[in-house]
């Protein structure tokens, strides 16, 4: 199957990603998310799962139609807020989709508490809660406290994947705001407020349309597509990447439960998907798994296989290629992007292993700390600017002086251009270890302990040093059945790093702890893994 696709460092001319040229941007590109539904014929899928049938075109139009009527008649409309706390699958798609379609959607995770409830639906403002009909959640406790009226998703028997009805009252006056406008507000986040308070991200509908033509013309997707989502619907991730870019090109989404490497091949060779797209662990997971699956990989028909929202590396990517015989397209995105900002192109464009690819929508460049765009070779802070963009922080001055120059918003990472236009992230800002002095990027390091033969995942990350500030620690998961001691380790590691580079402090680990979207995150790590006050 190897044959199917060119190699990865292949020197083919850089494609640069001229989505205006593409897709052009005038009236008959989508601005608001009811549009970009409306536009397939009715009878074409549109929302999938396993062994359920599909809803369609027809049905999902059909369906926003019904669901902004039952807002307005509860009140609810453009400019209110409607938090959603829903299990992973085609009616968190459908809910997410349909109730943006007249309101602004603010979708939860479900696994919070009680106390994290409290504060997210406080922060959002939100008028409304949607949950399952039957739902036991922490959430329920917390919006009846709070005096905010509760909403119930049932799903009819039998029904098509993302088919339901909205049960429940709010006690507020009908309202005919009807189907949102391009400036309305179609989804709000929270910034995962890793360092500080998490910081409110409202997106407009013409926002995530764009970021969703973005990510289409991008993969060249088609209504022949079917993507197989395996990413949480709470994230930006799975809702625009996997969701609203395949309704906008025509395609299927099929929504599993949540992601499983178990069933994951399972699903594969059910809903025989074209592609999908992940995060670095979940595509280590199902490496890990396809030696067990080699038939199933046989029949595959996957395109492509996207992987953003953390750095893949590169030896990850190089697996996967020879494992699915198709291109891996490592993508660059962020919540207030509405996710895509670079990706690297699909064949016969060039793929660089270790980079993100070339601009992808909006204008992405580097910039030092006076605000000085930088030229190509120099590394700084990667801004960007498009309509894909954030307008700003909600409520926070402060965030916006700080994350926006002259139109320029800061991403945060540490980065530089090549000649080409091609990013390559060199680190998190906050995430760069200063070891007395010396800066430390962990990708450098993760990479390097990623061609240890035992090691078959790893992430870096900061200790507390009360002389240095900060040593480097590394905690690393070992291939099935193999062996290596930190001596070890830390003996390879030194042959290709400097010695302020070489972690300290190694920890074999069965798995990574990952957060609730199944990214690794530095920050934090060394607290959590109890080796704070290293010395």
């Amino acid at each position: 199957m190897s044959d199917r696709v060119p190699p990865i460092d292949a020197l083919s001319a850089p494609v640069r990603l001229d989505l205006n040229s593409v897709m052009p941007l005038h009236s008959e590109s989508p601005r608001t998310i009811y549009e970009l539904i409306t536009r397939s014929p009715a009878s074409a899928a549109a929302i999938g799962a396993p062994e359920r049938p599909p809803l369609t075109f027809g049905d999902l139009k059909q369906l926003a139609e019904n669901t902004i009527k039952a807002l307005n008649g509860r009140g609810l409309g453009r400019g209110d807020r409607v938090a959603i706390v829903l299990p992973n699958g085609p009616e968190m798609a459908a809910a997410f989709v349909a109730i943006s379609c007249g309101a602004g959607t603010a979708p939860l995770n479900p696994a919070y508490r009680a106390e994290e409830f409290d504060f997210y639906l406080a922060d959002l403002n939100a008028k409304a809660l949607v949950v399952e009909a039957g739902s036991t959640s922490p959430a329920l406790a917390v919006a009846g406290q709070r005096g905010i009226p509760i909403l119930e998703i049932v799903v009819p028997a039998g029904a098509p994947a993302g088919s339901f009805t909205l049960l429940g009252t709010t006690g507020r006056d009908p309202v005919a705001t009807g189907t949102a406008g391009p400036d309305d507000e179609a989804l709000v986040l929270h910034t995962s407020g890793t360092t500080s308070r998490p910081k409110i991200v409202p997106l407009a509908q013409k926002n995530v349309c764009a970021s969703a033509r973005n990510i289409r013309t991008t993969l060249e997707l088609s209504s022949t597509d079917r993507c197989l989502n395996i990413m949480p619907l709470f994230h930006i991730h799975g809702l625009i990447a996997a969701v609203l870019s395949s309704l906008g090109a025509g395609g299927s989404v099929h929504c599993t439960p949540g992601f499983n490497a178990l069933k994951f091949f399972a699903w594969m060779e059910g809903i025989k998907p074209t592609w999908y797209t992940a995060v670095p662990t979940m595509h280590q997971a199902i490496l890990s798994r396809a030696a067990r699956n080699q038939e199933t990989i046989a029949k595959s028909k996957l395109r492509f296989v996207r992987s953003s929202s953390a750095s893949l590396p590169p030896q990850v990517m190089a697996d996967l290629e020879k494992t699915f015989g198709a291109p891996v397209i490592e993508s660059y995105g962020m919540t207030e992007a509405a996710h895509q900002m670079a990706s690297n192109p699909l064949p016969p464009g060039a793929r660089k292993p270790g980079s993100v690819g070339i601009a992808a929508g909006p204008e992405v460049r580097i910039m030092d700390d006076a605000g000085k765009l930088l030229g190509p070779g120099a590394i700084g802070e990667v801004v960007i600017r498009g309509d894909n963009v954030t307008a700003g922080y909600e409520s926070n001055p402060k965030a916006n002086a700080e994350n926006f120059t002259n139109g320029w918003f800061r991403t945060g990472d540490q980065g530089r251009l090549d000649d080409a236009g091609y990013l390559t992230i060199t680190g998190r800002l906050k995430e760069i270890i200063n070891r007395g002095g010396e800066k430390i990027s962990p990708r450098e390091v993760d990479e390097v302990l990623l061609d240890h033969p035992a090691i078959a995942q790893v992430v870096t990350f900061g200790i507390p040093h009360d002389k240095l500030g900060e040593e480097v620690g590394a905690a690393v998961v070992l291939h099935e059945n193999a062996n290596a001691t930190d001596q070890e380790i830390r003996a390879f590691a030194a042959k290709r790093l400097a010695d302020f580079k070489v972690p300290h402090k190694i920890i074999v680990l069965k798995e990574l702890p990952k957060g609730a979207t199944g990214k690794v995150q530095r920050i934090g790590l060394a607290e959590k893994l109890g080796l704070t006050g290293a010395s």
